[in-house]
This record gives C-alpha cells, structure tokens and sequence, in this order.
C-alpha cells in the first residue's frame, strides 16, 4: 500500500474514482505550497513542482494497493502526467501524478494555481 495524492476527477464523487478500485479515502489534504497548479486543455489538472511561487494544492490521500496503482491508475493517466513524490503541508509525503518537465510552458496550460482546487475551478461542489 502507498500513500496517493489525488487531485483531480479520480477524487470522491469525480468520474475516474471508481479506478481506485476501492482503496480506502484516508483524508483530504493540501500540498505543501511548493507547486504551481494547472488545468491541461480543461480536461485534468496537473502539479509541477516550482523554486517561488509555489501554492497549496487540494486534494485527497488514498491508501492504494500496488495492484491497483499498476494496473488501473497509472495506465489510465494521460500521457502528460508522470507518477511523482510531493510534499503534504504537514511534511507527509505522497506520490502523485505531476506534469511531466517537457511540457511547461505548453499552449494548452491555464495556471489555476491561484485558485489550487480542481472542483472549485470547475464550480463542482466537493461530496460532504
């Protein structure tokens, strides 16, 4: 089992949260605010990490098998995302999909990074 930082529609309530295959929502949480936060072409989020200007990003931390990060998660992740290690505000660290180095300054990124919440950026309400 591995600690997982989700941040985008494989959250609670998101389309992609059944790939987690139940694996248990162990809290929602925010990166330590060492990233800048970006919506890829409107169809996902991506993190990257950054020297200044870092923020806090929103997100959830899942307790996932091994199996189910082989076999369901990272096959299905689009190919501008790369599993990375983050920072959780509170030191933790968590893997997490990132953006992969080659493609900042891309002309498909919108810098959310002031807003740092995926379902606020898209107005969707988080599940209670």
């Amino acid at each position: 089992m591995v600690l997982m930082f989700l941040n985008g529609d494989g959250m609670r309530g998101g389309r992609l949260n059944a790939q987690l295959a139940g694996a248990p929502l162990l809290r929602a949480a925010r990166s330590a605010a060492k990233y800048r936060y970006y919506s890829v072409g409107d169809r996902f989020p991506a993190m990257i990490a950054t020297g200044s200007q870092g923020r806090q990003v929103a997100g959830e931390v899942y307790d996932v098998p091994m199996e189910v990060l082989r076999d369901s998660l990272i096959p299905n992740e689009p190919p501008e995302l790369e599993l990375g290690l983050i920072e959780l505000e509170d030191g933790t660290a968590c893997l997490a999909t990132v953006l992969r180095a080659n493609l900042r300054g891309s002309a498909e990124l919108t810098d959310i990074s002031d807003i740092g919440d995926w379902r606020a950026y898209r107005g969707i309400p988080a599940p209670e």
